[in-house]
Protein backbone atom coordinates (compact mmCIF):
# COMPACT_ATOMS: atom_id res chain seq x y z
CA UNK A 1 0.00 0.00 0.00
CA UNK A 2 2.99 2.45 0.85
CA UNK A 3 4.73 1.58 -2.31
CA UNK A 4 1.62 2.37 -4.72
CA UNK A 5 1.34 5.89 -2.87
CA UNK A 6 4.61 6.14 -3.67
CA UNK A 7 4.17 5.55 -7.04
CA UNK A 8 1.48 7.44 -7.63
CA UNK A 9 3.04 10.57 -6.24
CA UNK A 10 6.04 9.84 -7.92
CA UNK A 11 3.94 9.16 -10.99
CA UNK A 12 2.07 12.00 -10.88
CA UNK A 13 4.51 14.47 -10.22
CA UNK A 14 6.35 14.21 -13.30
CA UNK A 15 3.24 14.02 -15.23
CA UNK A 16 2.43 17.56 -13.72
CA UNK A 17 5.55 18.89 -14.38
CA UNK A 18 5.62 17.81 -18.51
CA UNK A 19 1.69 19.39 -18.44
CA UNK A 20 2.96 22.71 -16.79
CA UNK A 21 6.18 22.54 -19.26
CA UNK A 22 3.86 22.15 -22.17
CA UNK A 23 2.05 25.45 -20.96
CA UNK A 24 5.00 27.62 -22.02
CA UNK A 25 7.17 30.23 -19.58
CA UNK A 26 4.75 32.93 -19.09
CA UNK A 27 4.56 33.97 -14.81
CA UNK A 28 1.47 33.52 -12.73
CA UNK A 29 0.74 36.61 -13.28
CA UNK A 30 0.68 36.68 -17.09
CA UNK A 31 -1.99 33.59 -17.39
CA UNK A 32 -4.63 34.71 -19.26
CA UNK A 33 -8.13 33.37 -17.61
CA UNK A 34 -8.35 29.88 -19.69
CA UNK A 35 -4.85 28.98 -18.47
CA UNK A 36 -5.60 29.95 -14.67
CA UNK A 37 -8.61 27.88 -15.31
CA UNK A 38 -6.33 25.14 -16.82
CA UNK A 39 -4.37 25.09 -13.58
CA UNK A 40 -6.59 25.01 -11.19
CA UNK A 41 -8.20 22.09 -12.79
CA UNK A 42 -5.01 20.38 -13.29
CA UNK A 43 -4.59 20.86 -9.42
CA UNK A 44 -7.58 19.14 -8.80
CA UNK A 45 -7.20 16.34 -10.87
CA UNK A 46 -3.64 15.78 -9.89
CA UNK A 47 -4.70 15.57 -6.01
CA UNK A 48 -7.11 12.48 -7.38
CA UNK A 49 -4.47 9.44 -7.75
CA UNK A 50 -2.76 10.25 -4.78
CA UNK A 51 -5.80 10.21 -2.15
CA UNK A 52 -8.17 7.81 -4.19
CA UNK A 53 -5.76 4.75 -4.62
CA UNK A 54 -9.20 2.19 -4.85
CA UNK A 55 -9.28 4.28 -8.46
CA UNK A 56 -7.01 3.61 -11.74
CA UNK A 57 -4.11 5.71 -12.74
CA UNK A 58 -5.86 6.32 -16.01
CA UNK A 59 -8.77 8.00 -14.87
CA UNK A 60 -6.93 10.70 -14.08
CA UNK A 61 -4.10 10.74 -15.96
CA UNK A 62 -5.93 10.98 -18.76
CA UNK A 63 -8.14 14.07 -18.22
CA UNK A 64 -4.22 15.68 -17.41
CA UNK A 65 -3.22 15.21 -20.71
CA UNK A 66 -6.12 16.14 -22.72
CA UNK A 67 -6.27 19.36 -20.53
CA UNK A 68 -2.69 19.64 -21.44
CA UNK A 69 -3.19 19.21 -25.09
CA UNK A 70 -6.12 21.60 -24.99
CA UNK A 71 -3.45 24.26 -23.84
CA UNK A 72 -1.27 23.74 -25.94
CA UNK A 73 -4.22 23.67 -28.91
CA UNK A 74 -5.20 27.39 -27.85
CA UNK A 75 -1.94 28.77 -27.68
CA UNK A 76 -1.81 28.05 -31.17
CA UNK A 77 -4.95 29.25 -31.89
CA UNK A 78 -4.41 32.73 -29.96
CA UNK A 79 -1.28 33.15 -31.73
CA UNK A 80 -2.58 32.97 -34.80
CA UNK A 81 -6.19 34.53 -34.38
CA UNK A 82 -6.36 38.06 -32.74
CA UNK A 83 -10.05 37.89 -32.36
CA UNK A 84 -9.99 34.65 -30.08
CA UNK A 85 -7.43 36.16 -28.48
CA UNK A 86 -9.27 38.95 -27.46
CA UNK A 87 -11.98 36.78 -26.34
CA UNK A 88 -9.76 34.61 -24.39
CA UNK A 89 -6.73 37.06 -23.02
CA UNK A 90 -9.37 40.30 -23.08
CA UNK A 91 -8.00 43.46 -24.55
CA UNK A 92 -5.71 46.15 -22.36
CA UNK A 93 -7.17 49.35 -21.11
CA UNK A 94 -6.24 52.63 -20.80
CA UNK A 95 -6.66 53.67 -17.87
CA UNK A 96 -4.75 57.03 -17.98
CA UNK A 97 -4.84 59.84 -20.49
CA UNK A 98 -2.80 62.77 -20.38
CA UNK A 99 -3.06 63.02 -16.68
CA UNK A 100 -6.78 62.37 -16.41
CA UNK A 101 -8.69 58.91 -14.67
CA UNK A 102 -10.47 57.48 -17.30
CA UNK A 103 -13.54 56.45 -15.08
CA UNK A 104 -15.37 54.87 -18.00
CA UNK A 105 -12.61 52.21 -18.27
CA UNK A 106 -12.23 51.65 -14.99
CA UNK A 107 -16.05 50.74 -14.77
CA UNK A 108 -15.48 48.11 -17.57
CA UNK A 109 -12.78 46.96 -16.08
CA UNK A 110 -13.94 46.93 -12.24
CA UNK A 111 -10.58 48.68 -11.15
CA UNK A 112 -10.87 50.74 -8.42
CA UNK A 113 -9.17 53.65 -7.29
CA UNK A 114 -7.12 51.88 -4.61
CA UNK A 115 -6.03 49.18 -6.71
CA UNK A 116 -4.50 51.88 -8.64
CA UNK A 117 -3.10 54.52 -6.78
CA UNK A 118 -1.86 51.42 -4.81
CA UNK A 119 0.14 50.26 -8.08
CA UNK A 120 1.36 53.53 -8.98
CA UNK A 121 2.72 53.86 -5.47
CA UNK A 122 4.23 50.24 -6.41
CA UNK A 123 6.16 52.37 -9.70
CA UNK A 124 7.24 55.35 -7.20
CA UNK A 125 4.58 57.95 -8.73
CA UNK A 126 1.96 59.43 -6.24
CA UNK A 127 1.09 62.50 -8.79
CA UNK A 128 -1.50 60.89 -11.20
CA UNK A 129 -0.66 64.07 -13.17
CA UNK A 130 2.83 63.30 -13.81
CA UNK A 131 1.31 60.12 -16.15
CA UNK A 132 0.99 60.34 -19.52
CA UNK A 133 -0.81 56.38 -19.97
CA UNK A 134 -1.63 54.26 -17.51
CA UNK A 135 -2.49 51.10 -19.21
CA UNK A 136 -4.12 48.04 -17.69
CA UNK A 137 -2.97 44.94 -19.09
CA UNK A 138 -4.52 41.86 -20.01
CA UNK A 139 -2.53 39.90 -16.59
CA UNK A 140 -3.81 42.74 -14.13
CA UNK A 141 -0.29 44.85 -14.34
CA UNK A 142 -0.82 48.30 -14.83
CA UNK A 143 2.21 49.97 -17.14
CA UNK A 144 2.74 53.64 -16.83
CA UNK A 145 4.39 55.80 -19.37
CA UNK A 146 5.33 59.43 -17.70
CA UNK A 147 5.20 62.53 -19.10
CA UNK A 148 7.91 63.59 -20.87
CA UNK A 149 9.07 66.52 -18.24
CA UNK A 150 8.54 63.71 -15.56
CA UNK A 151 10.93 61.04 -17.17
CA UNK A 152 14.51 59.82 -15.97
CA UNK A 153 17.35 61.74 -18.22
CA UNK A 154 19.23 59.80 -20.45
CA UNK A 155 22.06 59.73 -22.23
CA UNK A 156 20.67 59.81 -25.19
CA UNK A 157 18.80 63.42 -24.13
CA UNK A 158 22.22 65.11 -23.05
CA UNK A 159 23.36 63.72 -26.03
CA UNK A 160 26.47 61.63 -24.72
CA UNK A 161 27.30 58.72 -26.90
CA UNK A 162 27.58 55.49 -24.93
CA UNK A 163 29.54 52.17 -25.72
CA UNK A 164 27.79 48.97 -26.75
CA UNK A 165 27.19 46.74 -23.19
CA UNK A 166 25.04 43.86 -24.71
CA UNK A 167 25.34 40.72 -21.94
CA UNK A 168 28.22 38.46 -20.80
CA UNK A 169 28.63 35.47 -22.28
CA UNK A 170 28.75 32.27 -19.24
CA UNK A 171 31.97 30.27 -19.69
CA UNK A 172 31.69 28.24 -16.43
CA UNK A 173 28.64 27.89 -14.69
CA UNK A 174 29.21 25.41 -11.27
CA UNK A 175 32.51 23.59 -12.35
CA UNK A 176 30.97 23.07 -15.79
CA UNK A 177 32.91 24.43 -18.97
CA UNK A 178 29.73 25.43 -21.70
CA UNK A 179 31.60 24.58 -24.87
CA UNK A 180 28.57 26.07 -26.74
CA UNK A 181 29.37 29.52 -25.56
CA UNK A 182 32.91 29.38 -26.09
CA UNK A 183 32.66 28.75 -29.87
CA UNK A 184 30.17 31.71 -29.74
CA UNK A 185 32.76 33.83 -28.99
CA UNK A 186 35.47 32.60 -31.17
CA UNK A 187 37.05 30.99 -28.02
CA UNK A 188 38.54 26.95 -26.89
CA UNK A 189 38.77 25.44 -23.66
CA UNK A 190 42.70 26.09 -24.30
CA UNK A 191 42.34 29.78 -23.90
CA UNK A 192 40.37 29.42 -20.83
CA UNK A 193 42.31 27.11 -18.95
CA UNK A 194 45.05 29.64 -19.68
CA UNK A 195 43.32 32.09 -17.70
CA UNK A 196 42.16 30.04 -14.84
CA UNK A 197 45.85 29.05 -14.56
CA UNK A 198 46.84 32.96 -14.39
CA UNK A 199 44.45 33.07 -11.29
CA UNK A 200 45.45 29.78 -9.78
CA UNK A 201 42.56 27.52 -10.43
CA UNK A 202 40.67 25.22 -12.87
CA UNK A 203 37.15 24.65 -13.95
CA UNK A 204 35.93 22.42 -11.49
CA UNK A 205 36.67 25.05 -8.90
CA UNK A 206 35.25 28.24 -10.75
CA UNK A 207 31.51 29.15 -9.53
CA UNK A 208 30.60 31.19 -12.30
CA UNK A 209 33.21 32.84 -15.03
CA UNK A 210 32.07 35.32 -17.81
CA UNK A 211 33.24 37.01 -20.35
CA UNK A 212 32.07 40.82 -20.98
CA UNK A 213 31.60 42.19 -24.44
CA UNK A 214 34.87 44.37 -23.29
CA UNK A 215 37.13 41.43 -23.27
CA UNK A 216 36.86 41.44 -19.44
CA UNK A 217 36.65 37.99 -17.83
CA UNK A 218 34.82 37.31 -14.29
CA UNK A 219 35.92 34.60 -12.25
CA UNK A 220 34.08 33.90 -9.35
CA UNK A 221 35.42 31.06 -6.98
CA UNK A 222 33.76 28.20 -5.48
Amino acid sequence: MLLEHIYRTVFVYFLVLVVIRMMGKREIGQLSPFDFVVAIIIAELAAIPMEATDEPLWNSILPLVILGLLEVVMSYATLFSRTLRCIVCGRPQVIIKSGQLLRNEMRKARYNLDDLLGQLRDKGIVDVGEVEFAVLETSGKLSVILKSQYRPVTPADLGISTPYEGLPTVLVMDGSVIGENLKEVNLDENWLNEQLRERGLEPKKVLLATLGTDGRLFVNEK
